[in-house]
Order: C-alpha cells, then structure tokens, then sequence
C-alpha cells in the first residue's frame, strides 16, 4: 500500500511565541539586548563585553535571532549585530515592546558601560591612526568617495534656510583640511572647529591662515567628550560619523553642544557594500540606513527637518540632513534621566 508523506506542520504562533519567551529567559541575553540598545556589535566585541568565548556568544546570538530579538547588517565582511524593533505583524509586538521598555529602565551596569568603552576607544584608536599617518593632508582615496565640491553648495543652501536662533557660534566637527571653514566663518560672528588628529587640526588652522579669519578657532579635541564651549547655533558634521566609533551616541554629544533651536547638520553616507574604504579611508562604517540615523535623532532629542539626497557617479549616495533641537523638551524628552 503506498504511503503518504507527510510534510511537516508549519511553526504556529504558538510556537514562535515560545521561542521568543526561551530568548528572553536569559540574563545574559537580557544583557545583550541591553548592550544593543544604542549600537551594534560584532560577535568578537560581544565576546570581550561579556568576557566569553566566541562560540559561546554566537550561540546566545542565534537563540535571539530565532526569536526575532536580534537583526544582522553586514558591514563589508564582517557581522553586527543590533536590537530589532517590534513590528506591528507579530502578534505579540507589545510584549516585545514592553521588554525593551523595561531593560531601557534598569540602572546602567558600570561594569558592562566601562567593557562598552573599551571597545569604543578600540575602534576610535584604528580611526586616529589611520589619519595620524597622513600629516601632510587627507588620504586622496577620500576624494573617490565624495569630494567636497559634491556637496558644497548643496550643503550651504541648507544652513542658509536655517531657522537659527542666531549666527553667533558655529561648530564643526571633523574640519579636515578647513575647506568649509571660510564659508561658515562668513555667516557666523565666531567658528570653532573640534578634532582629534593634529596632523589633520594643523591643516585647517594653514587654511584658516591663508583666507585671513580671525574669527575661528581650531581646537584639539575629542568631540564625543563633554566640551566647555558656549552652546551652538549650528553644529556641522560633514563626512565624519562614518569614522566614528559609536554614533548613536556621538548624536547625543552634538545635540549637547546645540542652543535649543539650534540645529545639527549632517553629511553622510548612505549604506553601501564597498569594503575597501575601510583600508583605503579608515572608515568604521560602511554609510548608515536612512531610519537608523532617524532613530539615533529621535534618541539625542532632535527632530529631522530639512534633507537631501545627491547620487555620486561612482555609486555612492550622500544624505544632507538637518536635526533640530526643539525649542523646549517635549514630555517624553523630560522623562529621559
């Protein structure tokens, strides 16, 4: 008698249900999802935050991917790993919404913020040497990329439609050689412009030099540390996060920095696959999704205005954006510790 093959039932609701309460019944997964809140990781630095072994990481990884607690972005040849987000088709979308509430509420763990930095200041260290081997100017593979005279104009028409509360202080972040220093020091009474690399500071202030501003000051410095400077009317960001180790919250220091009212301008990347401009122009990351960079806003307390897009012939695509920084915090802005 023949026999019938039976093909086997498809997982019910039920059972991804349980998958997902399997995922979360975990402290060290828990932990994990903490750690993701803000920033995505590789298995390797996951490993080193929690001090275990890679196999045993990418097991726990695995379980809360299943359980559609964790998404992937490739990165060139390497993984990250970041948060999901509840989504709407799952029917219990709100339990997962009010687990990432609840781990949002704990205390911060001072043991797993000090293994965080650590992995922070491990990307930020690849990033300073790569530009501290060129004191004679920027690698010229960053101009295969997107040259500044792309986006210049572009760029100026944004700041000059601006509702500003005022043309006082301007802050760039990242100046490079200085290119657009002369142009913000036309439209603001004083610039300051903030890196961390001498050899690259060095070149804006010779820039600064032969245009004859006086009305600009190039500071040594770490942005994504607290800076004793006048709060900013603008605050621009060209071609930069991309090098930076952790911009989720490289997005909360600039809004720091902002007068309320005043507004973040950034120049990025959009999302890519070419890996080789993490040799050829020490980049960290390889662009950003449109609604990550919306997400790390909305988390640094600014609100997107103004944007656009400009499509590079070599297949990049750059993303000009405003953020701005409401006049006064709205409720949810001051339930934030």
């Amino acid at each position: 008698m023949n026999q019938i093959a039976r093909l086997p039932a498809a997982p019910s609701q039920t059972d991804d249900l349980a998958a997902f309460c399997k995922a979360a019944g975990d402290a060290l997964r828990l932990d994990i999802l903490r750690v993701l809140r803000s920033d995505s990781f590789g298995v390797l630095e996951l490993a080193q935050i929690f001090d275990m072994r890679q196999s045993g990481m990418s097991h726990h990884l695995k379980v809360l991917a299943n359980a559609g607690l964790v998404s992937t972005r490739r990165e060139g040849n390497s993984i990250f790993y970041r948060r999901s987000l509840p989504v709407t088709e799952q029917s219990w979308h709100r339990l997962h919404s009010q687990l990432l509430s609840e781990l949002d509420n704990q205390p911060d763990d001072p043991q797993l913020a000090q293994a965080i930095a650590a992995v922070h200041a491990q990307r930020a260290e690849l990033s300073r040497q790569f530009f501290a081997r060129f004191a004679d100017g920027t690698p010229a593979q960053q101009d295969l990329i997107a040259h500044f005279g792309s986006y210049r104009e572009p760029l100026l028409t944004l700041i000059d439609a601006l509702p500003l509360p005022g043309q006082q202080l301007a802050i760039e972040i990242g100046p490079g050689e200085g290119g657009f220093l002369p142009s913000l020091a036309s439209r603001f009474a004083h610039v300051v412009a903030l890196d961390n690399a001498e050899a690259m500071l060095e070149r804006a202030r010779q820039q600064c030099h032969e245009a004859g501003l006086t009305n600009v000051d190039c500071l040594l410095a770490d942005a994504l540390l607290p800076q004793q400077l006048p709060l900013a009317d603008c605050v621009v960001c060209n071609m930069v996060l991309h090098h930076m180790p952790a911009p989720a919250e490289a997005l909360k220091r600039f809004a720091a920095l902002l007068k309320p009212g005043g507004s973040l301008v950034l120049t990025e990347l959009c999302s890519h696959d070419q890996s080789w401009v993490r040799d050829s122009c020490g980049d960290l990351w390889l662009g950003f999704d449109q609604d990550d960079v919306s997400r790390w806003a909305e988390a640094a307390g600014l609100r997107p205005g103004n944007s656009q897009y400009i499509g590079l012939r070599n297949g990049f695509q750059l993303q000009l954006l405003q953020l701005a920084k409401p006049e006064s915090p709205s409720p949810e802005d001051r339930k934030d510790p």
